[in-house]
This record gives structure tokens, sequence and C-alpha cells, in this order.
């Protein structure tokens, strides 16, 4: 009998490495400093959010404002179903080719 196989991620590693970057410096921004930069990491989550809309077919939907402290767990899924929609689309390049940069340039900007 063999053990069931654990899915791998379809998140690419430097790219999850620049996720938990960006989401360990947020834990750490003070609540004004990270209202003044949630407007630049929504308008990230939504321009993920359109691009595997696109990619998969669906239609596009406005992802919801919940605020700040959940702004992290929004990119988060959001990287995830890109990286995802990348592996089961033709279209893998135009989903994930720059999103460890746009991670990183992020999370300068937030330090």
């Amino acid at each position: 009998m063999t053990a069931p196989q654990t899915p791998r991620s379809p998140v690419p590693e430097e790219v999850g490495a620049e996720l938990q970057r960006v989401v360990q410096r947020w834990r750490q921004l003070p609540l004004d400093h990270a209202l003044s930069y949630a407007g630049r990491v929504r308008a990230l989550v939504q321009s993920l959010a359109d691009q595997v809309a696109e990619a998969t077919g669906v239609r596009a939907s406005m992802v919801p404002d919940c605020g700040p402290a959940t702004l992290m767990d929004q990119l988060t899924v959001m990287v995830y179903d890109a990286s995802a929609a990348a592996v089961s689309s033709t279209r893998t390049s135009t989903l994930t080719s720059t999103l460890a940069q746009d991670l990183a340039s992020l999370r300068r900007d937030l330090s």
C-alpha cells in the first residue's frame, strides 16, 4: 500500500518566497502605513483576479474591500489562483511572469 501523494502548490518557488516576505512585512506595518498602501495592494489583487478570470473564461468580478486586515489573505488566494490558472492555461507566462517582481516591488515600497 502506498501513501497518497500530497499535491504540490502551483505557486512557483520564487513567487512564494516573495509573497511570504510581503506578508511578513505587512504584519509589521503600523496601521496608518498599511492604510496608505492598501489601495496599491487592492489594485494588485484585482489585477490578478481579472487575469485569472480571463485565463479561465469566467466573468470578471470585483474583489470585495474587506479592509487592510484581510488584504494579505486576499493577495495570497489570488497568487495561488493565478498560479493554478497558469498551470492549466496556455498563457502561463502572462499570468506569472512578472508576479515575483511585482511582489518584490511591493515589499520594497512597504519598507
